[in-house]
């Protein structure tokens, strides 16, 4: 659970907070620019920018700020910033390892609030590699249940002779994890099978993981949410493991 637990049960908090749905849109948007400045602005020849698009739209990012990020990342419209993308490194409460991946266009800014967030919330700033190589970057897509069984996704890919590292049961429905490189190809085959993709995208997942206490949860959250408050933080992976019990005490909150 690692990395989607805490969408799991923060998830409609988050849809309730005007400020914070603020924040997730200029994410979102910061994504299309970068995409739109490295693969080129058109959406049917850069699939990268065509997801990030998507993801956009399901978000509800209105297409105004959509189409002028996609213009000054592809430099048709001037304004576009120079992001680039920064992963630093830490511990958490009870010895949780945590991965910040920032886009900024300013280091400096960045490397300040994520060392001030994470030392005021019980966290410490680790030197590189000290956690990263417990993670591994992998592609995930995220089902809704509604009928749809494992048996039915595991045909769709492979019918598409797509090979996944697995396909598991979440509280909402089933997650498949791929290689990165087959993120994309897993999601067309299922769209193609007719299984509605609720999600994709790539993720960090920790081959060790940390079991947690509700209690033990909550802090680790509201380190979490803190560096989430930081416009540079675009994503923040860990690797605790919450039971089924523990995510249930977590929903009540």
């Amino acid at each position: 659970m690692s990395g989607h637990s805490k969408w799991a049960t923060t998830k409609h908090k988050k849809a309730a907070n005007d400020a914070k749905r603020g924040k997730e849109f200029a994410k979102l948007i910061k994504n299309i620019e970068v995409a739109a400045r490295t693969g080129g602005g058109d959406p049917a020849a850069n699939p990268t920018l065509d997801d990030m698009i998507k993801k956009a739209k399901k978000a509800s990012v209105p297409n105004d700020n959509i189409e002028r990020a996609r213009k000054r990342g592809s430099g048709e419209e001037a304004g576009g910033a120079d992001w680039t993308t920064i992963m630093y490194e830490g511990y958490g409460p009870n010895g949780v390892a945590v991965l910040i991946e920032c886009l900024t266009d300013n280091r400096n800014r960045a490397a300040s609030e994520v060392r001030t967030r994470m030392t005021k919330n019980g966290g410490n700033m680790a030197d590189s590699g000290a956690v990263s190589y417990l993670f591994s970057r992998k592609g995930v897509a995220t089902i809704t249940a509604d009928g749809v069984t494992e048996d039915d996704i595991l045909m769709a890919v492979l019918e598409a002779e797509i090979d996944v590292e697995e396909v598991a049961t979440i509280p909402a429905g089933f997650e498949v994890v791929s290689a990165p490189s087959d993120q994309r190809a897993v999601a067309q085959a299922l769209e193609a099978a007719g299984i509605a993709v609720e999600d994709s995208d790539t993720d960090f997942r920790a081959s060790v993981e940390v079991p947690l206490g509700a209690p033990e949860a909550r802090r680790i959250f509201k380190l979490i949410d803190a560096l989430e408050e930081s416009d540079d933080v675009q994503n923040v992976y860990t690797n605790m493991d919450l039971s089924d019990e523990v995510l249930k005490e977590l929903e009540n909150d």
